[in-house]
């Protein structure tokens, strides 16, 4: 096992941000933070189909470009896009051009569209998937992180089955992190113990 590593800010944090500020900040406030608005959710499950293949990172600096470029994520715009505007995004050098991606986008926004007619939405829907709570891991080291798990693979598998792209269970478990449905942080990151006792907001 590698030694601990200490930051210059005295924090000791999972390995793989490194010392880039951006990758930093984005570990530190954002990454195995449970996130339960639906919304929100959507855009983190686009971001990580369009990173497969490429680094978070790649993604994490263009993620304002794709923010304007997506209309923000909203699902009800997304789902009506025309090839006019699949061509446009096609064009556009501030997101990853991949056509299968773009249009998986759009089918993707269709299918949330349906779960969230149909039942309690989709944040609920996914949720339910580790019992509404995050699912607290205690790895040492990076090497013992998994990549995919059975419950990713289910939820994989429900996703595809209801019409959303680029959502194998790699993907699916690289979401559950990143949104806190997992906790992944290794026990010597200063993130581990604040993510693991972190609640579901009450509802307003």
């Amino acid at each position: 096992m590698k030694s601990v590593r200490l930051h210059d800010d005295g924090l000791v944090r999972c390995p793989w941000p490194g010392e880039d500020p951006l990758y930093m900040a984005y570990h530190d406030n954002e990454w195995g933070v449970p996130e339960y608005d639906d919304r929100a959710l959507f855009e983190k499950l686009i971001l990580d189909g369009f990173q497969a293949g490429l680094s978070w990172i790649t993604i994490l600096r263009k993620r304002d470009n794709f923010r304007k470029a997506f209309d923000e994520f909203e699902p009800a715009k997304i789902a009506r896009y025309s090839d006019k505007k699949v061509a446009a995004l096609m064009n556009d050098a501030g997101i990853v051009r991949n056509r299968a991606k773009i249009e998986g986008t759009v089918n993707s926004a269709k299918a949330y569209l349906k779960i969230m007619e149909e039942g309690p939405g989709f944040s609920a829907f996914l949720w339910d998937f580790v019992d509404g709570k995050p699912k607290v891991n205690n790895f040492k080291t990076t090497a013992s992180v998994p990549a995919a798990t059975p419950l990713s693979t289910t939820m994989s598998k429900e996703l595809i089955g209801r019409g959303f792209k680029f959502v194998g269970p790699t993907i699916v478990y690289a979401f559950m992190q990143a949104t806190g449905m997992v906790n992944d942080h290794l026990v010597t990151c200063h993130c581990h113990d604040k993510c693991g006792k972190m609640k579901k907001p009450k509802r307003r």
